[in-house]
């Protein structure tokens, strides 16, 4: 059957303390923490930084270039246009290949997977979601921003990381979580209807992937459950009969559910953990309930993914405060800047520029060696013309040469910080810093390149690239 062949996970900087709901409402809140998306991310900026952690290092022999994008996300950016090319045009992927969104519905993350394990061709599935919901809220407490992806080899010879061996399936139409377009969140019934309803479709369709496998519960060496619904998850994961240490963490407490993406955050941090010749058991509770048996093989040893999952976890920063997370999800109205609105990034430009301004390709002079951002035809350095080559740079790493912290500059995360970079591969940049504590930044600094959403204008985005501090070093 198919098989993952690399696969990687993103989860924000920003977490969100619980306790900081109940400060603020006076109700609410709760233990722990949930990852926040920061003010320049969305669902498509994960999903690319997601795909890139999965991309680390190809292409190359072992690593199939993806011929299909799938992305998936209950909380798209754009409707009527495709928020997958975006993830495409980032990662710098030939035009042959194909980008579509499967959206609409947190069960759609389980599709784009099975959709890219079915595909003949090297086929990239990227899960991504920002929850949310009202103040004080259920959503809003236990929700998560997090991206998973996964590419499966299709009919090519690369390794095997983990086989799927199993898909099974139950599904039922009944009124457990709804959202209509434009709604700001979304609506719930009482949760022990959907305890008694999921119950047992998660029961037949685990038992019906487990009998295609020719398993039974005590073969499985990691299962991760996933789902809205927590009161359904609990009880599926304390009643599927699996050894009790097999059972994994479902990441809630650490970072909220990510919805969409959970189940492969989950599948990726049970990759992080697992040794070969294991069992995962996935199972999703939405609209139904859908199973996924996958065994690891030897080349997992050597292909796992970096940064793991919980390496994400642990570098997170948790003294966001509440009032900067509701100014950032757009339920917090503050005073915009005192100046003109910016104007929305022109059509024929970016596609003139799209290589460098999604994918970050600058040009290397062929003479003299030096390497230009943005790309040009002359030299600047030695006056060489037209005697360029790429120089993809998304991946580079550098040090902050100088900086400035601009307290005039409008920013919805105060305050800004801009940099001049100095590539390890040669080049300079200019840029803005995200993610980075100001007070504890110093010249000589390590930082590497993230792609964010600068700015939004008559409801265009604005994608670019920022710079961040290697996580963990600052």
């Amino acid at each position: 059957m198919a098989g993952i062949v690399a696969y990687g996970a993103y989860v924000p900087y920003h977490r969100l303390k619980r306790s900081e709901i109940a400060a603020v409402l006076g109700e609410g809140g709760g233990k722990g923490t949930r990852a926040v998306a920061s003010y320049d991310e969305d669902a498509t900026s994960m999903g690319v930084e997601a795909a890139r952690v999965a991309l680390r290092g190809g292409p190359a022999p072992n690593i199939p270039v993806p011929e299909r994008i799938l992305f998936a996300t209950a909380n798209p950016p754009y409707l009527d246009k495709t928020n997958a090319a975006v993830v495409h045009a980032a990662l710098d992927l030939p035009a042959s290949a194909l980008a579509v969104d499967a959206g609409g519905a947190v069960r759609s993350g389980v599709g784009a997977l099975l959709a890219a394990a079915d595909a003949r061709v090297p086929a990239l599935a990227v899960l991504s979601d920002v929850r949310t919901g009202l103040p004080g809220g259920g959503d809003e407490r236990d929700g998560g921003d997090a991206a998973a992806a996964f590419l499966f080899g299709g009919d090519t010879d690369a390794p095997v990381l983990a086989e799927l061996i199993a898909v099974a399936a139950t599904t039922d139409e009944f009124l457990e979580r709804w959202r209509t377009p434009g709604a700001a969140a979304s609506r719930v019934w009482e949760e022990r209807f959907g305890e008694h309803v999921y119950g047992p479709l998660a029961d037949a369709a685990f038992a019906d992937a487990l009998k295609q496998a020719g398993l039974s519960p005590g073969d499985v060496d990691h299962l991760a459950v996933a789902g809205l619904a927590a009161r359904a998850v609990k009880r599926f994961a304390g009643g599927a009969g699996v050894r009790a240490d097999a059972t994994a963490d479902d990441l809630t407490a650490a970072i909220g559910n990510a919805g969409t993406a959970q189940p492969g955050v989950l599948l990726a941090d049970a990759l992080d953990r697992a040794e070969p010749g294991q069992t995962i058991a996935v199972v999703v509770l939405a609209d139904g309930a859908t199973v996924l048996l996958f065994r690891t093989t030897a080349a997992l040893a050597e292909r796992r993914s970096a940064p793991t999952v919980a390496a994400q976890i642990a570098s997170g920063n948790d003294g966001l405060r509440y009032a900067a997370f509701l100014t950032w999800r757009g339920l917090l109205t503050r005073e915009p800047p005192r100046r003109p609105d910016p104007d929305a990034p022109a059509a024929p430009p970016s596609h003139r520029t799209e290589r460098y301004k999604f994918a970050f390709v600058g040009s290397r002079c062929d003479q003299c060696g030096a390497v230009h951002l943005p790309p040009v035809r002359v030299c600047v350095k030695c006056g060489t013309v037209d005697r360029m080559t790429d120089a993809p740079m998304a991946d580079a790493t550098g040090t902050v040469a100088t900086y400035t912290v601009d307290r005039l500059a409008y920013t919805p995360s105060p305050p800004m910080v801009a940099a001049v970079i100095n590539f390890a591969e040669g080049g300079r940049f200019r840029c803005q810093l995200t993610d980075v504590d100001h007070e504890a930044l110093a010249i000589g600094d390590r930082v590497e390149m993230t792609f964010r959403r600068m700015l939004t204008a008559n409801g265009v985005h604005n994608y670019f690239w920022k710079a961040r501090p290697v996580r963990g070093e600052i």
